[in-house]
């Protein structure tokens, strides 16, 4: 695990925005298409906030949730709603956003179709990361009772899951996707989340910390 400390959550921001358009701007010279997931949660807004005024050909990037709660995309606790707020907007909006939210009534009833469009666009050029202080990513939980389905190394590309710590059911990106992503970046501010990750590094389980999945690999960006 790379882990990069800041002076505070604004400089945090900003120089993480700064990255990821360098990033996305470097796939782009090597690709026709980026394809970039992201997270939702309040943490990562205000990178998006600055990322969304970035001087690239926006057009070109492909923008998806890590997962998606199963709630219209107007829900306070939509990550779609999230993503369109912060970061499709002013030059971003020209980017193509991949919505995982079809209006079915279980999430699994739109694994397939939002399955394909995922799998058209591996491997993932980036992939942002959040982490909860259960040490999920994604949604990948813990607790779910499918997390080593979502761990395989053959798992679809995404999963509908039924974390029962949380209140509603989700679709998900899985092991694979995550783990296959050209670059992976994940970001957590406050102590309490500093030590979930340095104990999800111990344990290294995934099936225990399913954020250790990514660490090996992965950019841990921190700020109090």
């Amino acid at each position: 695990m790379k882990l990069v400390e800041y002076p505070d959550r604004e400089m945090l921001a900003i120089d993480l925005a700064n990255l990821l358009a360098g990033e996305l701007n470097q796939a782009l010279m090597t690709g026709e298409t980026a394809s970039f997931a992201v997270p939702g949660g309040t943490t990562p807004a205000p990178i998006f906030d600055a990322l969304c005024a970035a001087d690239l050909p926006w057009e070109r990037v492909h923008v998806m949730p890590t997962d998606e709660r199963w709630v219209p995309e107007d829900d306070a606790r939509s990550n779609a709603r999230l993503i369109r707020d912060h970061l499709l907007v002013e030059r971003a909006a020209r980017a193509e956003f991949i919505s995982f939210f079809d209006g079915s009534p279980r999430p699994e009833e739109a694994a397939e179709p939002v399955g394909r469009k995922v799998a058209a666009e591996l491997p993932l050029s980036i992939v942002l990361l959040g982490m909860g202080q259960d040490m999920h990513t994604a949604s990948l939980f813990p607790d779910d009772p499918r997390l080593a389905e979502a761990l395989d190394p053959d798992a679809p590309p995404v999963l509908a899951v039924y974390p029962p710590s949380q209140p509603e059911p989700r679709l998900t990106l899985t092991g694979p996707v995550l783990t296959g992503a050209m670059s992976v970046h994940v970001v957590i501010t406050g102590e309490a989340k500093r030590r979930a990750i340095e104990e999800a590094e111990r344990i290294g389980d995934p099936m225990r910390a399913p954020v250790a999945l990514v660490l090996d690999d992965a950019t841990v960006h921190w700020a109090e």
